[in-house]
């Protein structure tokens, strides 16, 4: 009988870090990609990720059809220097610039990443900035950037309904989304961030939400606190909200404009 057996693969997080990945192992100059070696090893990825019967992204094949396309044009014959007075541009230079951009941007990253643990046994006060319903007095503290970001995930990891692969546009705009939210706050001592959300809501949905929730912190008409650390994320409505001055985009216009 045959034996079977598996081959795990490295993950990445888009078409970029995986070229980026094969750079580096390669040890190829960032600025002379051998678009030959480079399209084969990207082919054979994409090759093995489907022979473990794994859906391949819309994006990695976008840039495998990129890379045939830089290859097929660095295999053209180049034309004579007297017929054009301009250096001819490196099919490359595009996917280079790419490349170098993802590069800061994921240095980065790992950089803010590292940031937290500087304090990470340190643990401070919260500061009281508000009471719950029932009247007894709870120190919370105001969320950051990172804490709200780690929430949306969360909602991000929860399954979604069946994958069609069709590209629609969303009817939902960030005006919608704001409208939403705003219900929801009117009246509201305070309101848990998850149940700004539908209770299985798509992908575009649960962004276009997160942006209205950003888009009226900005504008002070709620903010974003915490029980404790790690504990649930609730939204505090502003006295204009929760009266019911504001309750639409429009109102927003007239309260602020």
């Amino acid at each position: 009988m045959a034996l079977s057996y598996e081959v795990k693969l490295d993950t990445f997080e888009g078409p970029l870090d995986l070229l980026l990945h094969l750079v580096s192992k390669n040890e190829m100059d960032i600025y002379d990609i051998s678009m030959s070696c480079i399209t084969a090893q990207y082919l054979r990825y994409l090759e093995q990720v489907q022979e473990q019967n794994l859906d391949v992204a819309s994006e990695f094949l976008v840039m495998a059809a990129t890379l045939m396309h830089i290859k097929s044009r660095m295999l053209l014959p180049k034309a004579e220097p007297e017929e054009f007075e301009n250096e001819e541009i490196d099919p490359r230079a595009e996917l280079v610039q790419r490349l170098l951009e993802y590069r800061r941007y994921k240095e980065g990253a790992q950089q803010l990443e590292e940031y937290p643990q500087l304090n990470r046994e340190v643990f401070v006060r919260p500061e009281t900035v508000n009471t719950v319903d029932d009247g007894a007095s709870s120190a919370v503290s105001e969320v950051g950037v990172y804490e709200l970001v780690k929430a949306l995930r969360e909602l991000l990891k929860e399954p979604p309904e069946p994958i069609i692969h069709a590209v629609v546009k969303t009817p939902l705009s960030v005006a919608d989304g704001i409208q939403h939210v705003l219900q929801c706050l009117r009246q509201q001592q305070y309101l848990p961030f998850r149940e700004c959300f539908c209770a299985m809501p798509q992908r575009d949905e649960i962004i276009i939400t997160f942006i209205a929730v950003l888009e009226l912190v900005k504008l002070q008409l709620c903010k974003i606190v915490q029980l404790n650390q790690h504990g649930m994320i609730y939204l505090y409505p502003s006295d204009a909200v929760r009266s019911g001055r504001v309750t639409s985009v429009d109102g927003i216009k007239s309260e602020y404009h």
